[in-house]
């Protein structure tokens, strides 16, 4: 099943850049929760898909151009780690870079949980890997 959940989340960061938000969660519980405690900025929070989505949408119009990068997609069973370098320019034309990790909690083809964490080491730990 540890495939089919990389699959899962590959998909999910191909349709956020094209800011396709049904089909980035389609695969997504109802009641998925997406926690970003560990950000920086004013987006910090756990929230509920309704409200992850609107979060998107405001951070989207933020910026001329939103990049959602994936490094790598590492399979941890019901987990998978995406360590990510986001590519973002600003209306003046200002390139900015943004590097952490996710870690997706996929549970029978579903996705359940999606956290951010700042360092990949920390994600990887969360999913109880280790380099």
């Amino acid at each position: 099943m540890s495939e089919e959940n990389v699959e899962l989340a590959r998909a999910a960061i191909a349709a956020l850049n094209r800011k396709d938000f049904d089909a980035a969660f389609r695969d997504a519980s109802p009641d998925a929760e997406i926690d970003l405690s560990r950000a920086v900025g004013l987006d910090q929070g756990v929230y509920s898909l309704d409200q992850f989505r609107r979060v998107l949408e405001e951070f989207n119009k933020s910026w001329e151009s939103v990049r959602y990068g994936t490094d790598d997609y590492i399979d941890a069973g019901e987990h998978v780690v995406t360590p990510f370098t986001n590519r973002l320019r600003g209306r003046d034309g200002i390139e900015v870079q943004a590097q952490g990790a996710w870690l997706w909690t996929i549970r029978d083809g579903v996705i359940v949980r999606i956290c951010l964490y700042q360092e990949r080491q920390e994600a990887l730990d969360a999913a109880g890997l280790s380099e």
